[in-house]
């Protein structure tokens, strides 16, 4: 088993890589401009420029790439002389990129009515404002400065060409405030526990990505908890008894049930029970992420849909599977002996007809946490389904090479324990 388990290990990280290398590749060929999608469509091209340039979507695709996952602090740091530290200057701010000076003083950089000045933050959390007056000649005899910048870049700033990036390319984005001549965006990389800044929200993806998937975890584990003990009970009887009345009726249900696209089920129950009965909220526009437990009854509905519409789909596997078995050969044999039907029911018929839906349900725990777009569309839900259909419509690589990793994750990981169970189940199973 030990040898198994690491033979999934090591093809789960080779899994990763290649999904992580798709998703970067589609994305460079897939139309659309973040820098345009930021500034509008009355930018500039030379605005859209400077905006490509400061998020570092100028660089080739591999270099991006690798950036992203082990960062480039270490491959640019010599251009500034100085450490460089990923630190928050203040408990309440989110960490951001300074030169850490020899005692132990952290610095930035920024323009200031068309002066670079030095933002410098003590061991004690004392801030001030330094002029900056030491710029470095060239090999072509211009005063140029490598820093940091206030928006986790390292810039080039040119004593003569300092009005550069101003001005509308940079409405509303912190990352132009430092005016400089070349830009080179500072990354942690995923590996080092950093996936990066949305270009969507400027935001670190992190902190984000963590509240929309305890969101969806919500969601899909209360869905998860009704489905599977109902679904299996409903199949396993439709299974005991095939062609009699409640079989037909498990089966009618479950076959409407399935057939129904979750938008439709999720409108339905809105028209029911939020205009009709006027019992539930409908839909929602929530104010934040963490809206959903602030009112509970907000969950109700999205959790109905999710269940009304897989809870069908296991209880007609379970039951295709529970008659399987007992048409098997063994059963037979086990009647013909004069074991009792319940017996034969409990300790043989059913741990084999679990193998099958087992194998549903893992595959579908991804399903219920990153494929529930549908659903989270049709209610306002902030899940992460909702996280990646709009970081994919904006092409926010970032979020959405986190988001996918995590997916792949997911599915790996339930396969996993999939195969455990089976090891249980069925005790002539034996991974080496």
């Amino acid at each position: 088993m030990a040898r198994y388990i690491l033979r999934r290990l090591g093809f789960t990280v080779l899994t990763m890589l290649l999904v992580s290398l798709a998703i970067f590749a589609i994305s460079e060929v897939a139309p659309g401009d973040v820098a345009r999608h930021i500034l509008g469509q009355f930018a500039t091209q030379e605005q859209i420029q400077l905006a490509r340039e400061q998020m570092g979507l100028n660089q080739p695709l591999y270099v991006r790439y690798v950036d992203w996952l082990i960062g480039n602090d270490w491959r640019v740091g010599s251009l500034v002389g100085q450490p460089l530290v990923l630190a928050r200057a203040n408990p309440n701010d989110d960490p951001a990129w300074w030169l850490r000076e020899p005692d132990g003083a952290l610095k930035q950089y920024r323009m200031k009515q068309g002066s670079l000045v030095a933002t410098r933050v003590t061991p004690d959390g004392k801030r001030e404002e330094i002029p900056f007056d030491a710029w470095q000649t060239d090999a072509q005899g211009d005063e140029i400065f490598w820093g940091v910048d206030t928006a986790n870049h390292i810039v080039m700033w040119r004593r003569a060409g300092t009005e550069r990036g101003t001005g509308a390319a940079s409405a509303g984005r912190a990352m132009s405030e430092s005016s400089g001549e070349k830009y080179i965006p500072l990354r942690r990389g995923l590996l080092r526990g950093d996936p990066g800044i949305s270009q969507r929200t400027n935001k670190p993806v992190w902190p984000t990505l963590i509240r929309r998937i305890s969101n969806s975890l919500v969601l899909a584990g209360l869905a998860f908890v009704i489905i599977i003990p109902v679904a299996l009970m409903l199949g396993l009887l439709a299974g005991l008894q095939e062609g009699r009345p409640a079989d037909r009726i498990i089966s009618f249900l479950s076959l409407l049930t399935t057939s129904i696209p979750e938008f439709a089920m999720g409108v339905f129950l809105i028209l029911v029970f939020a205009f009709w009965l006027q019992l539930l909220p409908g839909a929602a526009v929530y104010k934040s992420d963490i809206a959903p437990y602030q009112d509970l009854k907000l969950l109700i509905l999205p959790v109905l849909t999710l269940t009304m519409s897989e809870l069908g789909y296991v209880a007609r596997m379970t039951r295709a599977s529970m008659i399987e078995v007992m048409n098997a050969p063994y059963i037979r044999t086990a009647h013909l002996k004069g074991l009792p039907y319940w017996r034969i029911v409990f300790n043989h018929a059913i741990r084999n007809a679990l193998m099958a839906p087992i194998t549903v349900i893992m595959l579908h725990v991804n399903w219920l946490i990153g494929g529930i777009v549908v659903v989270e569309s049709v209610f306002g839900y902030p899940g992460l389904g909702m996280y990646l259909l709009d970081s994919a419509l904006f092409k926010d690589i970032n979020a959405i090479e986190a988001g996918a990793l995590f997916m792949v994750a997911l599915a790996v990981s339930t396969q996993w324990i999939a195969d455990i169970l089976y090891t249980f189940l069925n005790p002539r199973i034996r991974y080496t």
